[in-house]
């Protein structure tokens, strides 16, 4: 597609107060009838989850105090609308049936927790900060084990369905999503095949900073934050076991803004990985991504503040990259790199070759071709582009600048706002 081609470019101007497309109206409409009914609590989020599956083994119980303490924060800290209270509760339940088909799959086949989970390639970066166009590209080779969205969705398919119908759940489910945002794509496209990020394998365990996306959560926040999160990633291990197990796959490639500030957890659970940390001006991915958190709010919130949003995201990338700045010389240095964003834009296939070689995992003609092949048919900004402006989020371009110098100055990273 040519630029000439690509739909023009929007401001979003209803950040504020959201305009939803007429063909949404029903659907908000039963979320309103739904939300009073549906309870917020464990029990019966987990009564639901065993009920749907006719599973009643969760594993090991000491997620239930996590997942109290996350509905608590749901309930009062987060403002939800009737549109965010559907959200929450299908999400939770969710992984919650998630969590019950794994433990099944593992007591009939206790031979998955010997599964080898060997040198895995992981992208630790912010978003906006080239992850995704860094993730794809390796995952295009076949060499890699990836993620797809609808695997992340549901690892594990419900006992006895035949055919599957994972694909065609989360088809749906990203069909409502982009008639209700159809901007959400110029941002961040997804598709059920689009490969994704572990995050929500982490959130299984009710212990990840996948719960501060559904709203803006302070108590959670802290209380993630000041918790070891070992534990919770050698869970996450045991879901990759069993996906590889399922579908094959003998290296991983992931990715998630998450480990930018759990190095000392990726590692352990890792020891044998490769880190690919990414860096990208951070005034511009705050400005991006406050746009996009605000954006994605309205399906959740109503009210919708903006300017709240954007000041918790605000805040908590700065709160990330101190860590990250803290903590980065755990990565072993011949097991790591840092990409810096124009670097990579400027030649993106040679960055991944210079990861490659830092992996030892060949890169082959056919995995260069293989690369190439998905930029053609995926070319970025196919879909239009956004303006992103400060005063919408209620911003300080300038203030940002200076509490973020101590990141920029470290990396070196190069500036675009």
């Amino acid at each position: 597609m040519s630029g000439a081609d690509r739909p023009a470019s929007v401001t979003i101007d209803d950040l504020a107060a959201p305009r939803f497309p007429a063909e949404i109206e029903p659907i908000r409409d039963a979320m309103v009838q739904m939300a009073p009914a549906l309870v917020l609590e464990p029990a019966a989020l987990m009564d639901a989850a065993v009920e749907e599956t006719g599973l009643d083994d969760f594993g090991a119980m000491d997620f239930v105090p996590r997942l109290e303490l996350i509905c608590q924060c749901l309930r009062t800290e987060a403002g939800l609308g009737p549109g965010g209270v559907v959200a929450a509760y299908t999400q939770l339940s969710g992984l919650l049936r998630n969590r019950l088909r794994l433990e099944e799959i593992l007591k009939v086949h206790p031979e998955i927790l010997d599964v080898e989970v060997a040198r895995p390639i992981v992208i630790c970066g912010l978003p906006r900060t080239g992850t995704t166009h860094l993730h794809n590209l390796l995952s295009a080779d076949p060499a890699l084990r990836s993620l797809p969205y609808w695997e992340s969705e549901e690892p594990v398919k419900p006992f006895g369905e035949d055919p599957d119908g994972r694909i065609a759940r989360t088809t749906v489910g990203l069909e409502v999503l982009n008639t209700a945002l159809p901007y959400f794509k110029r941002m961040h496209e997804m598709t059920p095949d689009h490969v994704h990020e572990e995050i929500g394998l982490l959130a299984m365990d009710f212990s990840s900073m996948h719960f501060e996306t559904m709203a803006p959560m302070p108590t959670w926040r802290d209380f993630y934050r000041s918790t070891d999160q070992r534990p919770h990633y050698a869970y996450m291990r045991k879901v990759l076991q069993a996906l590889q197990w399922l579908r094959g796959g003998d290296r991983w490639v992931l990715k998630s803004p998450q480990h930018l500030e759990q190095f000392p957890a990726l590692l352990d659970t890792f020891p044998d990985a490769t880190f690919v940390v990414t860096h990208r001006d951070p005034v511009a991915v705050t400005l991006s991504l406050g746009t996009m958190m605000a954006y994605l709010a309205r399906l959740n919130h109503d009210p919708v503040d903006p300017h709240h949003i954007a000041g918790y995201w605000a805040d908590r990338l700065e709160t990330m990259l101190r860590t990250c700045v803290d903590t980065r010389d755990v990565l072993p240095a011949g097991q790591a790199i840092d990409v810096r964003f124009h670097e990579f834009m400027a030649d993106d296939v040679a960055m991944v070759e210079r990861v490659y070689g830092l992996a030892g995992q060949p890169f082959t003609p056919a995995v260069r071709a293989a690369m190439e092949a998905f930029m053609a048919e995926h070319e970025r900004g196919r879909h239009g582009g956004v303006h992103y402006r400060f005063e919408d989020l209620g911003l300080d371009p300038a203030g940002r600048r200076r509490a973020l110098a101590f990141y920029m100055d470290r990396f070196e990273v190069a500036v675009e706002v």
